[in-house]
């Protein structure tokens, strides 16, 4: 029988599919233009098809945790990077194989002026298109910040979207109906109110619900803790593994919040917060000189990187900073009196720059925990494990059956992929492993 976040997910994949295929369904409905070849046929239909999943990304990035849910907050970011390369597959591929079939309608005139409308917003929307994924895959080659990569996404994304409904409607050889013109320039609307309602609507809420930082924390491993306690309210309850947008030095109108994983335990009942942020020399260089007293904001809480699950015992494997979201778990277990054992893998590149570790060490007073630490570049004479986590570190310190235990994942990209095909060594089922990917870009 399915489960109740399986049917979510299911309808609102039904959903995402009717907003792509229903306009460009609409199209074939009332008044017809002449047949052309198919070709031509096939570009147009690509074009609509691609400019619908574009303009379906305001959606997906809007936050809505009724529709992240079923997945979670970074699978719908990651889906969201993967669609929109596909949707400028489709536009590009339309313009190019409009070029190719019909070349007429790309022949420049002898005028500036007389170049068709339509046409300029073509150029527009295909550029701005290219532009926002080329910023999006090469960021870091670039040279751009995460804010300005984050504003000008926005911005181009808007461009693309806009120019691309007013090309639409300028060539109108499918929407000579009004009401096919009304549909399309509708849901650019919407797409931009979505876009309203994360800039505007939401951070009017956040407004009224500041934080205060009430403590910061140096940790091992170049990693601060912010402490923050809600200001004026009661604050927001999660649970143990989510996240939240952080928004400092700023109002919540500010473009850029950042994701970061709460690393409290979720038992706390005055609404007090926890982010432990490690210096990875952008935006995280800074967190160490907030002071106390600092206002900030909290967007949360987002993710279904949880507890809650059935399970005879708890598996967590963090590498680096991805112990955060495995601290509060941890933390949560321990507040609870959870008896079932805990086992955690930790990879670190060396002993002293283990984050957390005194606190590992005096939680198992507190529950059945289990930290096997595993470093890349040992001290001499240590006797631990070493190296990478595998599939054969896993039979050394796991009891079998080990599709009886639940897996959580959390750390660099390649440490995970080697650790979710080590679990498929062992056949883990996909049910009974979750993963965190915390990069979001």
């Amino acid at each position: 029988m399915m489960s109740r976040y399986a049917m979510q997910g299911a309808a609102w994949v039904a959903v995402y599919l009717l907003f792509v295929l229903a306009p460009m369904i609409a199209m074939l409905a009332g008044t017809l233009p002449p047949a052309r070849d198919f070709w031509t046929e096939f570009a147009v239909a690509i074009g609509y098809s691609g400019l619908g999943m574009m303009g379906l990304q305001f959606g997906l990035t809007a936050r809505f945790r009724f529709v992240t849910r079923p997945w979670g907050e970074d699978v719908i970011y990651h889906f969201h990077r993967q669609i929109s390369q596909i949707a400028v597959v489709l536009v590009v591929a339309h313009a190019l194989i409009m070029s190719a079939t019909r070349p007429e309608m790309f022949a420049l005139p002898g005028a500036i002026g007389d170049i068709p409308w339509g046409a300029v917003f073509a150029f527009a929307s295909i550029f701005a298109l290219v532009a926002l994924v080329v910023a999006a895959l090469w960021r870091v080659r670039l040279g751009l910040s995460y804010e300005l990569w984050h504003a000008s996404h926005i911005v181009l994304a808007v461009v693309a979207v806009v120019a691309g409904v007013a090309h639409m409607v300028g060539w109108a050889f499918y929407l000579s109906d009004p009401w096919k013109r009304g549909l399309w320039i509708g849901l650019t609307i919407l797409w931009i109110g979505l876009l309203a309602y994360v800039r505007i609507v939401k951070p009017l809420f956040m407004l009224r619900r500041p934080y205060r930082v009430v403590e910061v924390r140096r940790e091992r491993g170049d990693t601060t803790t912010l402490v923050m306690q809600p200001n004026g309210h009661p604050g927001f309850r999660f649970s143990p593994g989510q996240f939240g947008w952080l928004t400092l030095w700023g109002s919540p109108f500010k473009i850029t919040g950042h994701p970061f994983s709460f690393s409290s335990s979720a038992e706390a009942r005055d609404g007090r917060v926890e982010m432990s942020i490690r210096n990875l020399g952008d935006f995280t260089s800074r967190i160490g000189e907030v002071p106390a007293g600092q206002r900030v904001y909290l967007d949360g809480p987002y993710g279904a990187f949880t507890i809650g699950n059935p399970a005879d015992m708890h598996v967590l494997v963090a590498g680096g900073v991805g112990i955060t979201p495995m601290m509060s778990m941890i933390r949560t277990l321990a507040d609870r009196g959870d008896r079932r054992p805990v086992i955690l893998l930790y990879g670190s590149k060396d002993w002293d720059s283990i984050t957390f570790r005194e606190e590992l060490e005096a939680l198992k007073a507190r529950l059945d925990l289990t930290v096997v630490h595993v470093l890349s570049k040992p001290p001499a004479g240590w006797t631990g494990e070493r190296g990478h986590i595998t599939a054969d570190l896993f039979r050394r310190h796991l009891p079998s059956p080990y599709a009886d235990h639940e897996y959580f994942i959390c750390g660099p990209g390649p440490m995970m992929d080697a650790i979710e095909k080590a679990l498929g060594e062992l056949r883990v089922p996909l049910s009974k492993y979750h993963s965190e990917r915390y990069s979001f870009v």
